[in-house]
């Protein structure tokens, strides 16, 4: 903070902008990497759970693309097998309903 005051109270030196501009250069295409890499990973995964081909994910690296990827991965029909029928019966009612047993004679 105090460095923040420093550069607005004085008249800054232009060598030490032009440093500051080329760290910031520097480090700005890893920043950017990184951040695609958050995103594109993810979509790779579920371009490829979906049917689709993982490298649609790559769409992000377009301006609007990754609208494009929303509504293709929101409106198409997915390629994937549903699961069995067997699985979504409705489950019995809690608490289960004791045994009956017979009479004892």
């Amino acid at each position: 903070m105090l460095n923040v005051a420093l550069i607005l109270q004085n008249t800054p030196d232009p060598a030490q902008i032009q440093h500051i501009v080329m760290a910031m250069m520097a480090i700005l295409p890893v920043i950017i990497l990184f951040g695609l890499a958050i995103v594109i990973i993810p979509f790779w995964f579920i371009c490829k759970k979906a049917g689709f081909s993982p490298w649609l994910s790559l769409l992000y690296l377009i301006p609007l693309g990754n609208l494009v990827l929303y509504y293709l991965l929101a409106f198409a029909d997915w390629k994937v097998i549903p699961a069995p029928q067997a699985y979504w019966q409705p489950q019995p009612p809690y608490p289960p309903q004791p045994p009956t047993f017979p009479p004892q004679s």
